[in-house]
């Protein structure tokens, strides 16, 4: 009931700025959405995405709707990808950890230093978005800064013009590297969702090889290689091993 109540308020509250034609469908897609018809809404928001229209509430409100016809690995890729364009938002965390807790595979992430935690936390206060509009302002503030210091001819007001800039120097830095990293995240594809019910996942790209481990539907992996028709994976635990192309969708 709370995921219901969850999807239903978001689904209220999502609109789009597009043009007339996309803004049209994905209110179309939401009101089959909410009077049940999940397959024909699923439809419509491919269709948006197919025409170059993605933003994280497309996608999130698409997971929603596979969530609803049991395609659980569907939901949890766009799930993913909403989160991909919008790191922090806690409504899609939350259905992201719902869809998870219906695969098989329950697997242990590997503990991540101190610091990368840290910092992964601070990337999730501000929206990509958010943090390139902050490097923008700051960088433009930091030349009012300098005119102001040197048109100040009051030594205190130097000392604390002087002080803020290196403040607005320090943010201008740090939202400046997170906004491009959140950016090439975005556009990476190196994570994916597996595709295929049940997966050996081999020891060599070849055929041949032994088994190391079976992986399931639904699972994110991340692709570190690629020989010809085979992709190395490594999942959450740090294992790795070998599958074929076309039995995963990137992320």
């Amino acid at each position: 009931m709370k995921l219901k109540t969850g999807i239903v308020i978001l689904f209220a509250g999502c609109y789009l700025t597009l043009s007339a034609n996309p803004q049209a469908d994905y209110e179309k897609a939401n009101k089959a959405y909410m009077a049940g018809f999940y397959e024909n809404a699923i439809s419509i928001y491919e269709r948006i995405l197919e025409n170059g229209i993605a933003a994280p509430d497309l996608y999130y409100n698409l997971g929603n709707a596979y969530f609803k016809i049991d395609d659980i690995p569907s939901a949890i890729l766009n799930y993913e990808r909403a989160l991909k364009l919008d790191p922090g938002n806690e409504d899609y965390q939350y259905n992201l950890r719902v869809a998870n807790n219906k695969i098989v595979d329950k697997i242990d992430v590997l503990p991540e230093l101190f610091y990368i935690r840290w910092w992964k936390g601070l990337i999730l206060l501000l929206s990509p978005d958010g943090w390139a509009k902050l490097a923008l302002t700051t960088f433009t503030l930091i030349f009012v800064t300098i005119a102001g210091f040197l048109l100040s001819s009051r030594m205190w007001a130097r000392k604390l013009i002087f002080s803020f800039g290196i403040l607005l120097l320090l943010t201008n830095l740090i939202s400046g590297i997170i906004a491009w990293q959140t950016y090439r995240d975005a556009k990476d594809q190196k994570t994916a969702i597996i595709f295929t019910p049940t997966l050996p996942v081999k020891s060599s790209p070849d055929e041949s090889s032994i088994d190391l481990f079976v992986i399931h539907e639904g699972l994110k992996v991340t692709v570190i290689d690629r020989i010809g028709e085979w992709q190395e994976i490594r999942i959450a635990n740090g294992s790795k091993g070998w599958i074929k192309a076309g039995q995963i969708k990137p992320i």
